[in-house]
């Protein structure tokens, strides 16, 4: 399975047990969908490992306490200590309206009510207090919150997503 099929599920934050369980912090809002699944990928170095659970149990919220089979001591558990869960993309429930994931909107073209095609959505930077569209206009990097009221549609049909930004908001990085 290659990174680019699967969407990142989550990480092993720390041990449980000394007979290899772990814990993997969900990063969903929706954990009880994963509380069963059968199994994994496990990112190890550059490669996706499966990885089957024997069993699970949610807690904390979005903390899942997980058995993986052949990982049955502390050592074993140390090995994947710290690595991504990904999941194939094809489980991931289908969106409709406005709602969308993150992966879903890259190549998408940006379109402003008011001001027209912005450009090509490259990335989406959620390292911020607010997440942002990364938007390439002709070299130029602009950067659009990801702010409800500003997202009037999703267009899957044309590969758009069309806002409506504040005045001026756009022009601060073309002048």
């Amino acid at each position: 399975m290659r990174k680019e099929d699967c969407f990142y599920l989550g990480k092993i934050v720390r041990k449980h047990s000394f007979k290899g369980e772990v814990v993997i912090k969900l990063d969903t809002d929706e954990p009880e969908l994963y509380e069963n699944m059968e199994s994994v990928f496990v990112l190890h170095g550059t490669n996706l490992i499966p990885f089957f659970i024997e069993n699970s149990l949610l807690q904390k919220g979005n903390q899942l306490r997980t058995k993986f089979e052949g990982v049955d001591t502390e050592k074993d558990a140390d090995s994947i200590l710290k690595s991504g869960i990904y999941l194939p993309l094809t489980l991931l429930p289908k969106l409709t309206g406005n709602k969308f994931y993150y992966h879903e909107v890259i190549d998408f073209v940006l379109e402003d009510v008011n001001y027209g095609v912005v450009g090509n959505i490259v990335g989406i930077n959620d390292k911020t207090a607010q997440p942002l569209f990364e938007v390439d206009k002709e070299g130029v990097e602009i950067f659009i919150p990801m702010i409800d009221n500003f997202i009037k549609k999703i267009d899957r049909e044309n590969n758009k997503v069309i806002v409506e930004t504040p005045e001026g908001l756009i022009d601060l990085y073309l002048e």
